[in-house]
Order: C-alpha cells, then sequence, then structure tokens
C-alpha cells in the first residue's frame, strides 16, 4: 500500500503585533526566551501546537487573570536626574561683597558700624553720620550667605526661632560684635567693630580723675550713655590701667564679650552670657565665690542685678558696670526706679555707702572730623553722700558744678571746654547740651 503524501502544513500567520500597553510584558519575555537559550547552548524550536491564531490568543489572553506588570525600571534603565533649584541662601548675588571684604573697608576707613538688611543698601556709619555704600540692595540670598561667614548653623537655626541674635567674631585685624534681628522688610544685622587694640586714656584723653577712680579698692563705679558713645571703650581702658598698674584678679562678664585683655599684673577671667553663663545675675553671684577684686558688669539691665552689684560692693569688691542713662543725677533716679516707695528709702542708703563715681558719657564730631568723649562727672564725696540719703537731686548738680577740685564736671561745662578748645563748634555744643540755655550765656560770657 502505497503511503499517502503527507499534507502541507498551512503558513503560519504572522506573529501578533501586541498592545501598546502590553508592549513591556511582550519585551520581558522575548528577553527570557533568548536568555534561556544562550544558557541552553542549543537552537530551540517552537512545537507546531503552541502556535495560536490571532482570535486564540485574544481568547486566551481574555480568559488570562491580569498579572502586574513590572516596573519600567527593570527593561529600561532609569535616566539621569535633573539639577535641583539650589536652595535659598545658596549664594550671594552678582555684585555683592564678602562680609569680611565690608569689615574691612569699615575699618581701613574708620568707620564704627555696619548696617546691612534685606532691600536696602549697605550702609556704614563715619563718625556718626551713615554713608551709603555703592552696592546693589540686598537680597536674602545674600544676607543668609553673610550669615554663613560669621554664624555656626545651630546659631542661625537660634536665629530663626528666636528672631534676635546677639554675639561677637574675630577677624585679624578686628573683633566684630554682632546683633540681627528681623524687621517688616525682612531680616537685618548691625556689625561694631572693636579695635583689637586697646588705648590708654592718655590716647583717649580722658580726664585725670579717671585714674584715681580705677584705684579705688572697693564699691561701685558706674559708666553711663546711650548707645554708640564709648561706654565700652572707656571701661576697656580703666581695667587696662589696673592691668598693668595693679595685681587684681578681675572678672568681667559681658554680653558679647567685646575687647579682649590679656592678664599682665592682673588676672583677668571674661565670661560670655550666653556662652559661658546663662544669665548676668547668675554669673554675679557666682563670681563673688571666685575670689574677685574687681567685678565688670556689661549691662545693669535689672532689679536682681543691682542687688547683686551692690551688695558686692558693701562686701568689699570693686564693681564697675553700665546704664544707658545720659547724666549723673538721672543714672540715680533709674536706679531707684527699679524699686517700689517702701524700699527707695533703704536704697539710697546703699547707693550712697556704696557709689564711689558715676561717669555719664556722649560723642560729638569735632571741627577736624573726628570725635570727642565729653563727660558728666560725679565723685561720691561726703556731702554727696548725705544729699543722696536725703534725696536732693537738684542740689546734687550744684554741687557739681562746684566740684571741679574733687573732679567732678557738668556735661555743659565740658562741652564748653571743648568748645574754647577749638574743638567743636557752637552749633554742636548747643545740640548737645541738655540745657541750652545755660550753655548759651556760658558762650556768651555771662557764666
Amino acid at each position: 500500500m502505497t503511503q499517502s503524501q503527507r499534507p502541507s502544513l498551512p503558513p503560519l500567520p504572522p506573529p501578533p503585533i501586541p498592545p501598546v500597553n502590553d508592549f513591556q510584558e511582550a519585551s520581558t519575555d522575548m528577553m527570557e526566551i533568548a536568555k534561556a537559550s544562550e544558557n541552553d547552548g542549543a537552537t530551540q524550536f517552537i512545537p507546531a501546537s503552541s502556535i495560536t491564531t490571532e482570535s486564540q490568543s485574544s481568547a486566551k489572553l481574555a480568559q488570562a487573570p491580569t498579572v502586574p506588570k513590572p516596573p519600567i525600571e527593570s527593561a529600561i534603565p532609569a535616566p539621569p536626574p535633573l539639577p535641583t533649584t539650589p536652595p535659598r541662601g545658596f549664594g550671594r548675588s552678582p555684585g555683592q561683597p564678602t562680609l569680611a571684604e565690608l569689615v574691612r573697608h569699615a575699618f581701613d576707613e574708620g568707620f564704627s558700624d555696619i548696617h546691612l538688611g534685606v532691600g536696602e543698601k549697605p550702609r556704614m556709619r563715619d563718625r556718626g553720620e551713615m554713608v551709603i555704600l555703592e552696592y546693589p540692595d540686598i537680597d536674602e540670598n545674600t544676607f543668609m550667605s553673610w550669615l554663613r561667614e560669621i554664624l555656626k548653623e545651630d546659631e542661625i537655626q537660634r536665629f530663626k526661632k528666636e528672631l534676635e541674635f546677639d554675639g561677637a567674631t574675630q577677624y585679624d585685624f578686628a573683633r566684630v560684635r554682632i546683633n540681627i534681628f528681623d524687621s517688616l522688610r525682612g531680616p537685618a544685622m548691625v556689625l561694631r567693630l572693636i579695635p583689637l587694640k586697646i588705648l590708654t586714656m592718655e590716647q583717649l584723653r580722658l580726664p585725670m580723675i579717671f585714674k584715681d577712680i580705677s584705684d579705688a579698692h572697693k564699691g561701685l563705679i558706674l559708666v553711663t550713655g546711650p548707645t554708640g558713645s564709648g561706654k565700652s571703650t572707656t571701661m576697656a581702658a580703666m581695667v587696662d590701667y589696673i592691668n598693668k598698674e595693679h595685681p587684681k584678679h578681675i572678672i568681667t562678664i559681658e554680653d558679647p564679650v567685646e575687647f579682649v585683655h590679656q592678664s599682665r599684673r592682673s588676672l583677668i577671667k571674661q565670661r560670655e552670657v550666653g556662652m559661658h553663663t546663662l544669665k548676668f545675675d547668675n554669673a554675679l553671684k557666682a563670681a563673688l565665690r571666685e575670689d574677685p577684686d574687681i567685678i565688670l558688669v556689661g549691662e545693669m539691665r535689672d532689679k536682681e542685678t543691682v542687688n547683686t552689684a551692690l551688695k558686692a560692693a558693701q562686701t568689699g569688691h570693686l564693681v564697675m558696670g553700665t546704664l544707658h542713662t545720659n547724666s549723673a543725677v538721672k543714672t540715680l533716679e533709674r536706679i531707684l526706679s527699679l524699686y517700689n516707695a517702701e524700699e527707695r528709702e533703704a536704697m539710697r542708703v546703699a547707693i550712697a555707702e556704696s557709689l564711689v563715681a558715676i561717669i555719664a558719657q556722649g560723642l560729638c564730631r569735632t571741627t577736624d572730623g573726628k570725635r570727642a568723649a565729653y563727660h558728666d562727672i560725679l565723685i561720691n564725696t561726703e556731702t554727696i553722700k548725705d544729699y543722696i540719703i536725703q534725696g536732693k537731686n537738684d542740689e546734687i548738680l550744684e554741687l557739681m558744678k562746684d566740684g571741679e577740685f574733687d573732679g567732678m564736671i557738668t556735661t555743659n561745662q565740658a562741652l564748653f571746654n571743648l568748645y574754647q578748645e577749638g574743638r567743636i563748634t557752637e552749633e554742636t555744643a548747643l545740640e548737645l547740651s541738655p540745657t541750652p540755655n545755660e550753655i548759651a550765656m556760658m558762650l556768651r560770657g555771662r557764666i
């Protein structure tokens, strides 16, 4: 029997084109087949029975359960990440200097303060007058870059939380006191330049009575005046004089430390509020147990600090402190205003027994473009002591006018002396006088 001829197989239909949403699944299957072929090392044939028509394939796909598709990253490598936008405060804007360049410029020109704020041009104080610098308005990025030059990240975060910051930083040529604050236009800061070299009393042209005051062994010395009147410079000169002349132990409590002293004949320990102690009053109380001869309190801000300072002065220590008042008599009134009516009588006695001197200071621009200090000096003589106890403040001022022998002087007398020396003009004397009518009579030779 002859063998029948085997019918030929129908031509294979073209493979179905996978839908767009199944492209990833089909690509994955083909890659797995190719990989398996390479591993076996032989060509693999697909049986005809496994080949289905397009309709069969669609039916199977419809019956097959839905399988989660692998993520695209498994087949197509992820593209490289796009560059991110720099964070705010990343760097200075074009045309803006570094903070170190601004400080150097202020130092070279003899400027005392630098004023920087978002939305404003940089400004500096030249012997009392504000000078605008030719730089663009400060934006927030530039301001934050300046903060990162002088502050640590935790200090910047503290400013953002408390909206205020006090501190200091050091350059090779100057020390800088920092105050940062928030305002309507944005954050701002003021930098006060402090020379590394401490000027002597002679260089500052201070009255000779300052040395006698510094020679006191115990009591209370107050140096007062408005902000920017040179109180810190005067106190630094007094401490430097003591450091050179007397073997003492000096403890300073400041916020922040401004002039840095090196121990000479005296041993000097300087503490900064917020860094070495938490509060003025805490440090002052602790100082009484640290065997000091002299305690310098940067600022007597509250009743507790004044109480402790008076206690230290009454127990044999010399205490030096500052207040923001512009005359000696007003300083007495300012201290007494911290107490209620029942306490004031006892406080008058405590002040009268402890006080050595009150030095109220101001600065004025001289005819040669520099600045000079003028003073209102009260020395606690026996007569002054009685008047303080009795509360005769008006009579104290009259005693000061006639107390030149004891080293006392009034503001008007100090301004008149500067006018006679040709260092200030008549207009300046009248402008700065607390009683312009009196100094006008002095200028006209009637007093």
